[in-house]
């Protein structure tokens, strides 16, 4: 029995916890792909997307301009008889019992665009383009550049209760993906020309940049790194600035001067945005339920933009400014000239037309319905709290704003971006404060009492699983020093596989292990083996170990994140890779494994889920101690 059989191999007395020596011939392998780049904020790209993005912005902008005209060219045609592309409302009508019927033709026209042109094209888009950057690497198809803001066009200028800003952020997104598909790009550049795209159109629409990019950020991107950003930011700024050219820098519903709130009046605009949290889940959840209700039906889709359109007629017969897009409605309510009965037929009315219309698919937008709804219900109440306590400090106007804001961030839980597109776009500093209160409230209520979103819940049903919390990466804050493995057990290029084999059959601890770094008679590594390739029938039990090295080592430093090392092993396709000190890239310090990837998110689950206290008064009395 030769040396080798009588006594162990030297692998399991090589166990240490110091550093191990790399040879310096491995230096080249290190820099040739082997270790991995360090992560950087930005790089030369951003420049090149953010110019992208802002050619962009600029089309999005123009279009945004091109598609307010369509609008009012259609309604002006279909409500007037003459030929103006003036923004107009259609509630002055003067065709009587007719108006009916009007709305039902625009839902037929685009029933049709939508079965022979794309089915996409109904709904708001949001929910669309948010499934297309989740599970289509943010490609849309091209057609609906076109299709979608003739079929919103369409919808709006006939009558349809929705707003002009859901197409156009729809639309403008379509066009950021389009120059996606057309340049040579990464799917994550794509997505950011996506949002970026759709945020130059709300900014377009509103002249709100800052709540354009939240909005980007909360419901397109799902991330805040400077990658997508900076892009995002910059064509918001274009898209604000064509818009100050074209149409002026006033603000979109402006109000007047008005009072700082108390605290009593504060406490009631939090308890108005519980209020309206609520309402914004029953909204959710009607709208909803009249989409299942259409499925049901025994027609064909494209039929159901028509019917909805009748139901659309008819209460736009009885109140003609449910019709449209009603921007108009809600400056007057932020501004406090509408009367109890104008609110209360915009609030029931505007709710019937708009559910039943988007239950229906066809195409149009639902910030405009929501601010138009919450705006009156918060004004109406507002009004009943002011008449019953008039010193209390109650402005209806400032309850209108808060309800306006609250029902969107409680149904979209768009939260950040509620608050600032309210203060943008009325740019009323008063009513920063409520609103801040108000829409928390809100998005609390709709939290707890509602999983998905008006912009999730359609993409949810078809198994669609959207992000909901954008938390700091917690591979990224821990070093792949403080996580890797140090009882490190090598092999020697120069021992027998046979050798080996025996030691792993032995049942020591230390033969467990999944993977081994193979070293030379120098003390250099020379590659890792894994146990299924030492346990391999194939190879002869007189095969040397170093011969079995295929590949240079895969190493990171201990100051990279694990995130870096996660992206490492992924790109590598290993399970593992050697940990080399930061300061003497030669000397290796551990193996990191997926295994401790896993072990490293103990500490998060520990800090998100296990209560403790660490601090404990202490009463102080007669027989207390000091």
């Amino acid at each position: 029995m030769t040396e080798s059989n009588l006594h162990p191999p030297r692998v399991e007395a090589l166990a240490s916890t110091d550093a191990l020596p790399v040879a310096p011939s491995l230096g080249a392998s290190l820099d040739a792909a082997r270790m991995p780049r360090r992560s950087t904020l930005v790089d030369r790209r951003v420049l090149v997307i953010s110019f992208v993005a802002g050619l962009v912005a600029a089309i999005a902008a123009l279009v945004a301009q091109l598609l307010t005209a369509l609008i009012g060219l259609v309604t002006n045609l279909a409500f007037y008889g003459r030929w103006s592309t003036a923004f107009t409302s259609p509630a002055a009508h003067r065709l009587g019992a007719w108006v009916i019927l009007v709305p039902v033709v625009g839902g037929l026209v685009v029933g049709a665009m939508a079965r022979w042109g794309s089915r996409a094209i109904r709904g708001h888009g949001i929910p669309e383009a948010m499934e297309q950057v989740l599970l289509n690497e943010s490609k849309i198809p091209p057609r609906i550049t076109f299709l979608k803001p003739l079929s919103s066009a369409v919808a709006i200028g006939t009558g349809g209760p929705f707003g002009a800003e859901g197409p156009i952020i729809a639309t403008g997104g379509a066009l950021g993906s389009l120059f996606g598909q057309l340049l040579r790009v990464t799917a994550i550049e794509r997505k950011t020309l996506l949002a970026s795209g759709a945020a130059a159109g709300m900014a377009a629409v509103f002249g709100s940049p800052l709540s354009a990019i939240i909005l980007a950020i909360e419901l397109l991107l799902f991330e805040l790194k400077p990658r997508s950003l900076i892009p995002v930011a910059l064509a918001t700024v274009v898209a604000t600035g064509v818009r100050h050219m074209l149409v002026g820098t006033a603000p979109v519903f402006p109000m007047p001067a008005l009072a700082e709130p108390g605290g009593v009046a504060l406490a009631f605009y939090v308890a108005l945005g519980t209020l309206i949290g609520l309402v914004s889940v029953a909204t959710t959840r009607i709208v909803y339920g009249i989409e299942d209700l259409f499925e049901k039906l025994p027609i064909h889709w494209m039929w159901w933009p028509a019917i909805g359109g009748l139901a659309v007629g008819l209460i736009g017969w009885y109140a003609p400014l449910t019709l449209g897009v009603g921007y108009t409605n809600i400056e007057d309510i932020v501004a406090g000239r509408l009367g109890i009965a104008v609110l209360g037929s915009l609030c029931v009315m505007k709710f019937l037309s708009w559910s039943i219309a988007l239950g229906s698919g066809t195409s149009g937008g639902t910030l405009a319905p929501l601010f138009t709804i919450g705006g009156a219900l918060g004004a109406l109440v507002g009004i009943a709290f002011a008449a019953v306590a008039p010193r209390l400090g109650v402005d209806p106007r400032i309850a209108g704003l808060v309800g306006m804001a609250a029902i969107f961030a409680g149904a979209s839980r768009a939260l950040l971006a509620s608050i600032v597109f309210a203060f943008e776009t009325t740019r009323q500093p008063v009513g920063l404060l409520p609103l801040i209160g108000g829409c928390t409230a809100a998005y609390l209520v709709s939290a707890l009492l509602m999983r998905n979103t008006i912009m999730t819940e359609k993409i949810a049903r078809r198994g669609v699983r959207v992000p909901s919390e954008y938390a700091a990466d917690f591979l990224e804050q821990i070093a792949a020093g403080k996580a890797c493995t140090r009882e490190v057990v090598p092999l020697h290029a120069d021992q027998s596989l046979g050798d080996v084999r025996r030691w792993l059959n032995s049942g020591k601890v230390e033969a467990q292990h999944q993977g081994y770094p193979v070293l030379d008679g120098d003390g250099r590594v020379r590659g890792v083996l894994t146990r299924r390739d030492l346990l391999d029938v194939r190879l002869p039990d007189m095969h040397r170990i170093g011969d079995m090295v295929r590949r240079a080592p895969i190493v990171v430093r201990e100051d990279h994140s694990l995130r870096e090392a996660a992206d490492h092993m992924v790109g590598e396709n290993v399970g593992r890779v050697i940990v080399v000190a930061t300061h003497a890239p030669y000397a290796m310090v551990g193996i990191l494994t997926r295994g401790d990837l896993l072990a490293a998110h103990a500490r998060r689950l520990r800090e998100a889920n296990e209560t403790s206290r660490h601090l404990r008064m202490r009463r102080s009395g007669p027989g207390s101690r000091a």
